[in-house]
């Protein structure tokens, strides 16, 4: 049985956008690149609405590219149950007030029984600092924290 991976924006932005001149965004889209090419078919990848919602915001070419992408994923479903945990998430401080998004998907995916978040956000949730509020806080809430981690740490051995 595979694992389940609940893919984040940032990293089906940097999957769909245009190459990049800065270093870090190249590095990054690159590293998505190849994980998507070399290790995607490894897992189950799920999206939540919030990431239908951000992939369809912004310039309408790169929201189609971005849309192709996820095209065919399954949806997990949110609930009550989800808005609770993300705010249990921020008034925590495992994430800023101003991360309320981020706190959803963590949120989506923790109730979902996803094992991995995969990110390319690091400010907040691919955060090593906050990993450990994040993963209390959802475990005090009776459910177990994905993973998070970026595509470069979810290489494997390829």
């Amino acid at each position: 049985m595979k694992a389940r991976l609940y893919l984040e924006t940032s990293v089906v932005s940097y999957l769909a956008s245009r190459p990049s001149r800065d270093l870090i965004v190249a590095a990054h889209q690159a590293l998505s690149l190849d994980w998507w090419d070399a290790r995607r078919r490894d897992f189950d990848i799920v999206v939540s609405v919030y990431v239908l919602e951000e992939c369809a915001q912004g310039d309408a070419d790169a929201a189609q590219r971005r849309l192709v992408l996820i095209e065919g994923v399954a949806i997990v479903p949110v609930s009550a149950p989800t808005e609770a945990l993300a705010a249990a998430l921020l008034a925590g401080s495992a994430l800023p007030r101003e991360a309320r998004l981020d706190a959803l998907h963590i949120a989506c995916a923790a109730l979902n029984g996803v094992d991995y978040l995969l990110t390319w956000n690091c400010k907040h949730i691919a955060n090593f600092e906050r990993l450990p509020a994040v993963e209390r806080i959802c475990r005090e809430n009776g459910y177990e924290p994905p993973r998070i981690c970026t595509p470069a740490e979810l290489m494997g051995d390829q």
